[in-house]
């Protein structure tokens, strides 16, 4: 009896480590998901609302500035009359709606300039009434030399006003000094990303 129970324990021990093993083998092996999630680079960043603007010694602002310097009695008068004077083309700026708030925009004037002094009014109502969030506008006034503290370093203003439309961080055209045809419809043309020169475009 002992002679058939010894052979009988063996087999049962290696059936037993070959149902284990293909227990073992039948184990699903699950590797850990890693979820890849794309990091969003945004295409629209707001600008630092650092204020420096201080009036120079002939009294003309430089620096960063925004629309609340020209409530300053030196600037007042001028800016006001000319914002409150000029009727924009409603049924353009409408359409420059469409389009201005995917954008950012950066701005170079003078206080010293006739024709800063004529477009930025107009251009600030154009903001107003197409309801552009601000903190994506920037604007800098410079000196008659048109720098100031190299913002406008690899820029190349050669004339103000000066303003730079920017999509996705790359400029898709400006406005300088006067409109070819009106504001509004310069504007149009370069927020819509149709051809456009600016009055300069052959002289840079």
């Amino acid at each position: 009896m002992t002679k058939y129970v010894i052979p009988l324990l063996t087999l049962l021990f290696f059936v037993g480590c070959s149902s284990n093993k293909k227990a073992v083998d039948k184990k699903l092996v699950i590797t850990p998901k890693i979820e890849k999630t794309a990091v969003e680079i945004p295409s629209r960043i707001p600008f630092e609302t650092i204020v420096t603007s201080k009036k120079d010694a002939d009294g003309y602002l430089v620096g960063i500035s925004n629309r609340f310097d020209f409530q300053d009695s030196a600037y007042k008068e001028w800016f006001d009359s000319r914002y409150q004077e000029y009727t924009t083309d409603q049924q353009v700026v409408s359409e420059i709606s469409k389009h201005i708030h995917k954008l950012t925009i950066k701005a170079f004037m003078g206080t010293w300039c006739g024709d800063s002094r004529r477009e930025m009014p107009r251009f600030y109502k154009i903001l107003d009434e197409t309801k552009f969030d601000q903190n994506y506008f920037q604007l800098i006034c410079v000196d008659r030399t048109k720098k100031h503290e190299n913002l406008e370093k690899d820029l190349n203003i050669f004339r103000v006003p000066t303003i730079i439309f920017y999509k996705n961080g790359k400029e898709i055209g400006r406005y300088v000094e006067y409109p070819r045809e009106t504001i509004e419809k310069d504007i149009l043309k370069i927020v819509s990303e149709q051809p456009y020169k600016h009055s300069y475009v052959d002289y840079k």
